[in-house]
């Protein structure tokens, strides 16, 4: 058994059809523990607040199992800031992917997450961490290489025409994600391949 824990980004209330809550339900049917929580005001989150909930929730996952987190969107700079802090547990997790990070320029233009503004990529991240991004994702328009992938030294996906990774474009079931959280060296690539 994998523990999993699977982190929504600004604004996602959860949607039965967004590919987190469809990942969700597979890994559950396959018998892992799987953490997905909702976080508190997702429409106006606080840094302090979810960094707390992340502490809460790692905490929860099974200490006998591999452990996994997911983190999509505005959750993939949650852990950023997690490990630009040094939070405890984070070592304990076995292995990451961030998906789709938003730019620190973009976060920046939103008053409601402003206060999520990307740390300085001078740290090492705890443990095996990926990268995943679409190459025309609208809320990192540096693309996420740039801005993430080279800084942090991250293994990264860029995949084409697979904007931001969510319900608009098109990521209900997404199989390669399924496959990587289930085996690291899956491929991870879009979902129409």
């Amino acid at each position: 058994m994998t523990a999993y824990l699977i982190l929504h980004g600004w604004q996602n209330h959860r949607p039965e059809d967004h590919w987190q809550h469809w990942l969700a339900d597979r890994l559950t049917e396959l018998g892992h523990q799987v953490v997905y929580p909702q976080l508190p005001d997702p429409d106006v989150p606080e840094l302090d607040v979810w960094l707390a909930e992340l502490g809460r929730h790692l905490d929860g996952l099974d200490a006998g199992a591999e452990r996994v987190v997911v983190a999509h969107s505005l959750s993939a700079v949650l852990w950023l800031h997690a490990a630009a802090l040094g939070m405890p547990g984070l070592g304990a997790v076995d292995r990451v992917l961030l998906v789709a990070p938003p730019s620190g320029t973009v976060l920046a233009g939103y008053p409601e997450v402003a206060g999520f503004a990307v740390p300085h990529l001078e740290f090492t991240l705890p443990g095996p961490t990926r990268l995943v991004a679409g190459d025309d994702d609208p809320y990192c328009p540096q693309g996420a290489d740039t801005v993430y992938g080279t800084p942090l030294a991250l293994p990264t996906d860029i995949l084409p025409g697979a904007a931001h990774l969510d319900l608009d474009a098109g990521y209900g079931p997404w199989p390669a994600v399924l496959e990587w959280c289930l085996d690291p060296a899956g491929r991870l690539v879009a979902r129409s391949e």
